[in-house]
């Protein structure tokens, strides 16, 4: 049975090459320095742009929540807002779920 298929002989395998710790730092360090500036940079300054602008909230103000309801402030708490979606209907929400600041006059438009 031998005469059809040939035997495969393994061959020597080629030597480690040496130093390879400096090149693998190397990627590592790059590959950290990507992630910084590619996810982690971005996702603080977003952050400290929604805590700047929960600190400006003020009385008056038209805002978009998370949930997509837009109305005007009448209230501002330490950790509550008390917003106006329609004449007569207040909601209170956290200030957390302010997603934006409306220009002055928007709601009327819509």
């Amino acid at each position: 049975m031998s005469f059809f298929i040939s035997n495969a002989y393994a061959q020597a395998g080629a030597p480690a090459p040496a130093g390879g710790g400096i090149e693998f730092m190397i990627m590592i360090a790059i590959f950290f320095a990507l992630m910084y500036f590619m996810i982690i940079r971005p996702q603080s300054k977003r952050a400290k742009e929604h805590r700047k602008l929960l600190e400006s909230l003020s009385k008056g103000d038209e805002v978009v929540t998370t949930g997509g309801m837009v109305g005007k402030i009448s209230a501002v708490g330490e950790n509550f807002l008390e917003v106006e979606v329609s004449e007569g209907t207040v909601v209170k929400v956290q200030k957390q779920a302010v997603s934006a600041v409306l220009p002055k006059g928007t709601i009327k438009g819509l």
